[in-house]
């Protein structure tokens, strides 16, 4: 190894103790036979498991490839891989999960198109091995941030992914409180590409992915890359107040030609329920956009380091 490594590998490690030795032995033999510097930098998210007991181990077997980024605590999958790229000094980066449903030898594949001229490569993953319901959520997820954004891509749940140095250093400068990382780079990048990569079950454990990560995953995608909901939420509002108008003349009218009546009350608050339920949808897009805002203005850190385990 040189100092200069030519490939930076960023793994986000959780409660991985079962994968962890496997995936390092099977990315350190595609890796050798690449013939070029690389580092591996694993960044251990407040695992509660012996996962930075065997990230310590493997680092004493390979110190000139294994950097490791120990966190405080818990703070979720995007923030390790911003650490991680925070302390990149490859040329190239890629990012792998360490559950190996993305399989490490596909790496060579994303390098290729990068070193053809793409500054980011994207995996789409083939033949998905996730149950359906994930995979239900990952279309419905791919189809609206198409609809509503201008990012074209295939599959922004990917991350196995390769990224050249340039968008890396973008996306760190940027600094977002809650960045999207697939979905940025590809609004930052001027030349990306996609090719299908493998997709398997996973080898040990269970996704720290429920179906409330989820849904907050997909909330960051959409109020971060547009104003869409909003638009949608203000035409609706529009459409509710003229129909409500036209409900207000309709009665004064009934009112005068026919009297006072007691029937339709049921109907009434039928159409009161569904104005309030548009309003308290309206709020709440309204309380993403503020949340988003909040927890940019307050600069808090977005993780903080215990230690770092690299070769002095």
């Amino acid at each position: 190894m040189t100092n200069l490594p030519y490939i930076s590998i960023v793994i986000p490690v959780y409660n991985e103790e079962k994968t962890l030795p496997i995936m390092f032995a099977r990315l350190t033999a595609v890796m050798d036979k690449y013939a070029k510097p690389y580092e591996v930098i694993f960044v251990n998210d407040g695992s509660r498991d012996n996962s930075q007991v065997i990230l310590a181990g493997l680092f004493a077997q390979r110190p000139d490839v294994i950097r490791v980024v120990q966190f405080m605590r818990n703070y979720g999958q995007h923030p390790a891989i911003m650490a991680g790229f925070e302390h990149v000094r490859g040329d190239v980066v890629v990012t792998l999960d360490c559950d190996l449903q993305n399989p490490p030898e596909d790496i060579p594949k994303l390098l290729a198109l990068i070193e053809s001229g793409h500054d980011v490569v994207g995996g789409r993953r083939a033949n998905r091995q996730d149950l359906a319901w994930r995979k239900a959520v990952s279309k419905f997820s791919n189809i609206v941030r198409k609809k509503i954004t201008n990012i074209d891509m295939g599959d922004h749940g990917c991350m196995l992914r390769a990224y050249k140095r340039n968008i890396i250093d973008q996306i760190v400068k940027i600094g977002d409180a809650s960045p999207f990382i697939t979905a940025l780079s590809q609004e930052l990048s001027g030349n990306p590409a996609e090719i299908d990569v493998g997709h398997e079950e996973r080898a040990a454990g269970v996704s720290n992915y429920n179906l409330y990560k989820l849904i907050r995953y997909n909330f960051d995608l959409v109020t971060g890359f547009s104003l869409v909901p909003l638009q949608v939420f203000t035409i609706v509002g529009m459409f509710c107040s003229g129909a409500s108008f036209l409900l207000v003349l309709y009665m004064i009218a009934r009112r005068i030609i026919i009297g006072p009546e007691v029937d339709g009350v049921f109907t009434l608050f039928a159409i009161l329920f569904f104005l309030v339920s548009v309003t308290m949808l309206g709020l709440g897009i309204i309380g993403e956009y503020v949340g988003r805002i909040y927890k940019e203005v307050r600069h808090r850190p977005r993780y903080m380091v215990k230690e770092i385990l690299e070769k002095k």
